[in-house]
């Protein structure tokens, strides 16, 4: 079998069929066999070698959730056989050093380390870091194998394995679905988006040009100072490789005979300093080649609009020092690490990006972004994180957010509320120089004295606050003293830094915050 084939793992469901590949003697006939309790045969399928590749590969016929099956691969006189095989959905979660933060390193983490034993039928895979110049048909290496959750691999230690964010999703799915969940982590901190993409992806957004060469000289300085030792020992510098393509020859592209039921990613940062306002391009493209990749890549088992879930980033507070980014990784900073990430990036790079994040639209899904649903985070910042407050330790309110989105939009869920109010309309009362601003959902003002509105009068002139005079049911007024009879243009929340832990001003009645916009 290929490398991550296991003991323990979690194959899709019906509808679709799981792909499941090997490696043989070329011409040799490999029958595949998957047996229930007592031996019983469920399914026979035979396939051959092919001469070229020295791979074999079959689908599955499509299996209803549950396990334990055994899954024997026989070749003449050898064979392999993989135990306790359950059928349910499989997740992938990507992404840097917010998706690799651990369940180690979270808020309340002895709790839910402690939780691990109650979800047997949740199951764990971890790709371990890895770069390469071309494409890769295999991984080079697992970080962790097919695994039943337990304390120890969930906090295996710091940006290593097991991804929080992925735990928390994934056990929450498994109580919303009462079947089995099988979540695959490759993820690496410090990587920008370029690191993930394909060079197809890269050349749709014009970031490769005609000479091909593997490297762009992309620069990209370093949030994370490689100088810095870390008090877990870490596989791979926690500041991952920059350049465009390698993450994705080596971590993504094996996996893309997997058969999947959606993708969660969280990642951005890195982004504040590297081609940031490409990121309305860059993002986009990166899900529909993963689309289309995983799509041809299972043979279509896994549907061509793989659900595509991903987190709105927060950020570290402007002008609010003593934050060195790697404190929870070195255990000490000096003064000239610290703030790292406010120093290096401008001042308004990470509301952009976040913009950037929904292909300049708001919302998720929309047009360019179909089938997509967002987790705000943006009122989930952490000051006293003792990993940077970039690293927020409440992944609990991200996974939940993630949830509702994974509920709605990749399971169907009709009812289910998963985003946050968002603007339809803007009508300006001029003789009263007053603004009144309708959402599609009912408002709660949760912050009055946070002024979250900017408003620009003229195209000379720069953004000056619009404070809030009233916020009805579903309508906010707001004053644009100074701005006369005119105005060209409304943002809310348009800052690094746009509020406190949960407290931005407004909210849907589910707690949902309303997203930035512009």
């Amino acid at each position: 079998f290929a490398s991550y084939y296991g003991d323990h793992m979690v194959l899709q469901k019906e509808p679709a069929g799981a792909v499941v590949w090997g490696y043989g003697a070329p011409g040799a006939v490999v029958t595949v066999v998957l047996t229930g309790d007592g031996g019983l045969v469920v399914m026979k399928k035979v396939t051959r070698v092919e001469g070229a590749s020295g791979m074999w590969v079959t689908i599955l016929d499509p299996m209803e959730p549950g396990g334990p099956y055994a899954l024997t691969a026989a070749a003449g006189s050898e064979n392999a056989t993989l135990l306790d095989v359950h059928f349910g959905d499989v997740w992938l979660c990507s992404g840097q050093s917010n998706m690799a933060m651990t369940v180690l390193q979270i808020a309340n983490a002895s709790q839910e380390l402690a939780k691990a034993a109650r979800y047997p039928e949740v199951r764990l895979f971890a790709v371990a870091p890895a770069r390469a110049d071309a494409e890769l048909e295999d991984l080079e290496r697992v970080g962790l194998p097919w695994a039943v959750p337990t304390a120890e691999n969930l906090g295996q230690g710091n940006f290593t394995y097991f991804s929080a964010i992925c735990w928390l999703l994934g056990r929450s799915l498994y109580e919303a679905r009462r079947y089995p969940v099988g979540l695959v982590e490759a993820a690496w901190g410090g990587t920008p988006i370029e690191a993930w993409s394909s060079r197809r992806a890269l050349r749709a957004c014009g970031l490769l040009g005609d000479a091909g060469s593997s490297r762009l000289g992309l620069v990209f300085r370093s949030p994370l100072s490689p100088a810095l030792s870390s008090s877990t020992s870490l596989p791979q510098n926690p500041s991952g490789p920059q350049t465009p393509s390698v993450l994705w020859n080596a971590m993504i592209h094996p996996l893309l005979n997997m058969t999947l039921r959606g993708v969660a990613w969280y990642q951005g940062e890195a982004n504040a300093f590297l081609h940031t306002d490409r990121y309305n391009c860059t993002f986009p493209a990166l899900v529909a080649d993963w689309r289309r990749a995983f799509h041809t890549g299972s043979a279509g088992q896994t549907e061509p609009l793989l659900p595509f879930g991903f987190v709105q980033v927060a950020r570290e507070p402007a002008g609010r020092e003593g934050k060195a980014l790697n404190r929870g990784l070195s255990g000490s900073c000096s003064a000239s690490q610290l703030s790292t990430y406010h120093q290096q990036s401008p001042a308004d790079a990470f509301a952009r990006l976040r913009w950037h994040q929904t292909a300049d639209l708001g919302v998720v899904p929309n047009a360019r972004l179909p089938r997509t649903f967002m987790a705000v985070a943006m009122d989930l910042g952490d000051e006293r994180s003792p990993y940077g407050s970039i690293h927020p330790r409440d992944k609990q309110s991200v996974a939940q957010r993630l949830l509702l989105g994974a509920r709605a939009v990749a399971y169907g869920e009709k009812k289910v509320v998963f985003q946050g109010p968002y603007p339809t309309r803007a009508v300006l009362e001029g003789t009263r120089q007053l603004l009144n601003v309708t959402y599609g959902q009912e408002l709660v003002w949760r912050r009055r004295e946070t002024q979250g509105f900017e408003v620009r009068c003229s195209s000379q002139h720069g953004w000056l606050p619009a404070p809030v005079v009233t916020v009805g049911s579903r309508t906010v007024t707001l004053a644009l003293t100074g701005c006369g009879t005119l105005a060209l243009a409304l943002r809310y929340a348009w800052a690094e830094w746009p509020c406190d832990y949960l407290a931005c001003p407004l909210y849907n009645p589910q707690g949902l915050p309303a997203p930035p916009f512009l």
